[in-house]
């Protein structure tokens, strides 16, 4: 069977794998009432839609392994996914818990106020988040400037800095492994590798993670990508890259056939860490992690972007970027189509590059 031949089956493998383990797990969740409690006002809609969905991810990732087991590659890319995985699942357990409930309020005069470090024009809405918006309100409240429109419950989740220790210790296991190249963009970086190896796997499961807030986008965007990096290792003559970045390809694809708009199950951050760290681990293990960032730019951008919001060098009405988008007017179908878009467009463009230049 030719090289071409074992992707082809590899993917179908995954790709049908994935969409029965999804139809089989988005059940049991559904019985178990495993739902999503939005934060976002506009997604209100979600409410009760089957979450931790990538435990359907992880099991096609695992059964392609095991039919897969002679790529080394392959199977440290699974291991990897199920331990970010296994992350992710502790944070949609303790998601299902209410953290706190949120009052949305609206701007009823004729002139734009602040709140916090919102602005809000005349009838627009946003939820009193932080602490400066909740002193404003009663004051608010009290001129008549504002009105409550309604309330939104806010899940618990992990600390920040409890996942940033998680993902640096999924970092180090790779690293530790031996199986990364110590040489980047023709440098050898020797020991240096090991930063470079952790600051990469926590910026790829963050990208994915922040850019998994609508239906379809981050399942779509991997699908794009991953894509991208089979062709390219292809090109390359490296099969040892093509195999994890198909099952990959395979993995997103089968869970778009249920997450596309209007999603009937969400990947939660069980799907989104398992991707991001499946994604990062296949570029690195497979030498090819200068056009894995590239083809995950959006995702990347959108992190940097909410980073800028976060630093107060830039101010969103609504964090991350595309929830902006939204808040702005721009319906999801057309913000998902609009990622994809860009994401196709980078991954074209670079890998037409690359065949000109080399």
């Amino acid at each position: 069977m030719s090289d071409i031949e074992n992707l082809i089956l590899a993917f179908i493998i995954t790709f049908l794998s994935t969409i029965f383990f999804t139809y089989f797990v988005r059940k049991i969740l559904k019985d178990a009432d495993v739902t999503d409690k939005p934060i976002v006002t506009e997604h209100r809609h979600k409410t009760g839609t089957p979450t931790m969905g990538g435990l359907a991810m992880l099991l096609g990732a695992a059964l392609a392994a095991s039919v897969y087991f002679s790529q080394n590659n392959l199977v440290l890319t699974v291991l990897i996914m199920l331990s970010a995985g296994v992350v992710g699942l502790l944070d949609d357990l303790l998601g299902l818990k209410v953290k706190e409930i949120q009052k949305v309020v609206r701007n009823i005069t004729t002139k734009a106020i602040n709140i916090g470090r919102l602005t809000l024009e005349p009838g627009e809405e946003a939820r009193v988040a932080t602490e400066k918006a909740k002193e404003d309100l009663p004051a608010l409240l009290k001129q008549k400037m504002v009105e409550i429109t309604g309330e939104t419950p806010i899940k618990s989740e992990e600390k920040e800095r409890d996942k940033i220790v998680a993902q640096i210790i999924l970092g180090v296991f790779l690293a530790a492994t031996g199986a990364v190249s110590s040489t980047v963009l023709g440098f050898e970086a020797g020991i240096f590798i090991i930063p470079v190896v952790i600051f990469g796997m926590i910026g790829s499961i963050n990208s994915v993670n922040l850019i998994d807030g609508m239906d379809g986008l981050a399942a779509g965007i991997l699908t794009i990508a991953s894509g991208a990096c089979v062709i390219f290792s292809m090109i390359q003559g490296n099969l040892g890259a093509a195999v994890p970045f198909t099952i990959l390809t395979g993995l997103s694809l089968g869970f778009l056939v249920f997450n596309r708009y209007p999603a009937s199950i969400i990947m939660g951050d069980t799907g989104s860490f398992a991707l991001g760290a499946g994604y990062i681990t296949a570029g690195f293990l497979g030498d090819v992690i200068y056009f894995a960032v590239i083809a995950l730019a959006i995702p990347i951008i959108s992190v940097i972007i909410s980073l800028m919001h976060r630093a107060h060098v830039i101010k969103l009405p609504v964090e991350p970027l595309h929830h902006t988008l939204n808040y702005k007017g721009l319906s999801e179908k057309k913000i998902v189509a609009l990622y994809w878009s860009l994401t196709f467009l980078i991954c074209l463009v670079s890998l037409l590059i690359y065949q000109f230049l080399w």
